[in-house]
Formats: structure tokens, sequence, C-alpha cells
């Protein structure tokens, strides 16, 4: 127990000596260091097989030239996005800023409307800034939530990442009540849902079956609430286009099982074509597809 306890204080003193020392330099810099520690040092981590094996079973015919391009390109947008995070805070949105919008009259329609609403996005360019993004726009959007695994490291992703007055809800049966309370109360709940679920259902994601997470379609089908699709491109360097799409009704047949299953297979064949649009910029190192 104390070495664990050893160990957890000497990686949370690492991280903020990093932090402190990235949040020093000028964003742009942060960003080209944290993108070049991806590209030249992180991307040859035995964790860079799995990102292999991934590509392999979405796409077997892709050659291994292309797989290595997007693969150099996740390592580069992760470390960008380490470089990026403590400057969170200075990142505008709006015209000519460094987050350009599109489809803001969706988030404006969601957060006016009086009604519960749900969004949801992926693992996609420098998504913590998908949050901060909303937050600055007039929008609370209560984010699904992964402790960090380190709890003296707690304050400083949630304060950096969420902000302050969001209910932060956990992932799990204990979030999933706190979600439905906070939609009773006409709120917003916003998901990251391109992961597995392990006791999630199954559903083709690039054509293969997937365990994933069932929550997005049934908070939808209960409140009979839209569902705003949003992620965040990177354009280059730490230049970035929040892009918002119309909402989303998922269709209500009374057949809970089928109807929840159809939500969730349309909600992946959206997060296909922002993928296939930019597979650089996924997160490809996660176990999505059974062994």
């Amino acid at each position: 127990m104390k070495k664990l306890d050893l160990r957890g204080r000497l990686e949370a003193g690492a991280v903020w000596l990093f932090y402190h020392l990235l949040r020093s330099l000028p964003l742009d810099i942060a960003s080209g260091l944290g993108g070049w520690i991806g590209r030249n040092i992180a991307r040859h981590l035995p964790l860079n097989r799995r990102a292999f094996r991934n590509l392999e079973r979405v796409w077997p015919d892709l050659p291994r030239t292309e797989q290595e391009r997007i693969v150099a390109g996740m390592w580069d947008n992760l470390g960008r996005m380490v470089g990026e995070f403590p400057h969170i805070d200075e990142i505008e949105f709006g015209p000519n800023k460094r987050v350009a919008v599109e489809g803001a009259e969706y988030l404006h329609q969601l957060r006016d409307d009086g009604l519960p609403g749900l969004l949801f996005s992926a693992h996609l360019g420098n998504w913590e800034l998908t949050g901060a993004g909303l937050t600055r726009m007039g929008l609370r959007a209560h984010p699904v939530y992964r402790a960090a695994n380190n709890p003296r490291l707690e304050w400083l992703f949630q304060h950096r990442t969420y902000g302050v007055g969001l209910t932060l809800i956990p992932k799990g049966a204990k979030g999933a009540k706190m979600a439905l309370g906070l939609l009773a109360k006409g709120e917003h709940v916003a998901m990251l849902i391109d992961q597995k679920m392990n006791d999630g259902i199954a559903v083709p994601f690039f054509g293969i079956e997937a365990m994933t997470a069932p929550a997005l379609a049934s908070f939808a089908l209960k409140f009979n609430c839209p569902v705003v699709p949003g992620r965040i491109v990177r354009m280059g360097g730490a230049h970035f286009r929040l892009v918002l799409e119309a909402p989303i009704h998922f269709e209500n047949t009374g057949n809970r099982e089928q109807d929840i299953h159809r939500a969730m297979a349309q909600v992946n064949a959206k997060l296909e074509g922002w993928i296939r649009e930019h597979p650089e910029q996924w997160l490809w190192l996660h176990r999505r597809w059974p062994n």
C-alpha cells in the first residue's frame, strides 16, 4: 500500500511539473512540443501495436504506408492534446478565433427550448475542447466522466477540462441515475460514446459487431428529447473547428429493445463517417472490437 501511495505521489508530482512547464510556454509551442513527443517517442510504445491491429481489422486492404501515416497522425494529435491541456482556458471560440464554430444555431436551439437534451461526441481531435466550447457558448451540458486513476490529479482534470458549475456524472449505474435526475429537471447531458462497454449491446461498427453503450438511446427515448451530434476537428496546429449537427430524433415504436438497437446503429454510423473523414484524429488505441 505504501509503495502504491508513493508511486501515486511521484506520478502526480511529475504530471504537475510537466503541466506547469507546458503552461509556461506559448500555446503554439506547447502544442508543437507535444506533437513532436507523440510522433517521435510515444509512437514507439508497445501500445502502438493495438492501433495497427484495429486498423487492419477495419480496413484490411489498407497499405502499410497509409496505416503508418494514420498512426503517426494519431500520436501527433494526442501529443498536441497534452500540450494544449494547460491552455484550455486561453482557447477562444468564434469567428477569427482558434476554434471556428459550425452549427451554433443547433446549440442555441437546445439551450433555449426549455427541454432536456443530449449531446454526443467521440475521441476525435482535441475532444476535451468540446465541453469547454459548449460551456463558453452558454450551454450547461453535464458530462459523463471517467475519474482519473490517480485521485491526486482529479482536481486538475476536472477544473481544467470542465470548469466550475457542472455536475460530473461518473460512468456506471450511479451515473445513470444522476443523468436521469438531471434530464428530468430539463438539464442537458454530454457523452463520449465511441468506446467499448463490456455489458452494452452488440451493434455494428465499421461492419463488425461491437459492444456499445445503450444509455444515449435509452435516455433520448425515455424523455423524447433531441440528440445533437458534435465533434472537434483539428484544422492544423492548435486551430480547430467545432462542428455541431442538426438534432437527431430517434424513432420510438414502443419496442424498446429494437428501438435502442436501431438508434445506436444510427449513432455508430455517424461516428464511422466522422472517423473516415479524419482517421488520423481518432483514438485507435482502444479495445473497441472483440479479440
